[in-house]
């Protein structure tokens, strides 16, 4: 069997009715859209519209709630400053900008315990969770909330 020798089963393919061409096409008169009324009409109906009614999308409630004031921060972990720092460095925003740790401060840098850390670093972040500060001062290291 070839490509050119495939053919759709008998029935699978309907042809499209073609509406608006008279009565030999078995939908004439008013071709499938009924008498009189907005449906009835050419042109585009507009999505979503009722009649007038109020709209669903607009008698159904609003969904969530987003809190524009909740601080966002920069969010590092440990293992990245395992990784990208060497014994004794000074870790800030601005260093973790130029090493591309981190792309915006947003709100601060809030750094986390995932991972483990050998070296003594000072950390200047505005905020760090208790097991990343316990991790950075295990390793004889500074963290300093800024």
């Amino acid at each position: 069997m070839k490509l050119h020798e495939l053919h759709a089963v008998p029935g699978a393919n309907k042809a499209p009715t073609r509406k608006g061409r008279g009565i030999g096409s078995g939908n004439g008169k008013t071709a499938g859209y009924g008498s009189k009324g907005q449906k009835a009409r050419s042109g585009v109906k507009k999505a979503g519209f009722e009649g007038g009614q109020m709209p669903l999308q607009r008698r159904l409630p609003k969904v969530g709630f987003n809190n524009i004031f909740a601080t966002e921060y920069a969010i590092v972990k440990i293992s990245d400053l395992e990784a990208r720092f060497e014994a004794g460095e000074v870790v800030d925003a601005e260093a973790l900008k130029a090493k591309g740790i981190i792309k915006k401060t947003l709100d601060g840098v809030k750094v986390l315990g995932n991972g483990e850390l050998t070296k003594a670093l000072t950390v200047k972040a505005a905020a760090f969770s208790a097991s990343a500060k316990e991790k950075i001062e295990k390793a004889g290291g500074k963290a300093e909330v800024m």
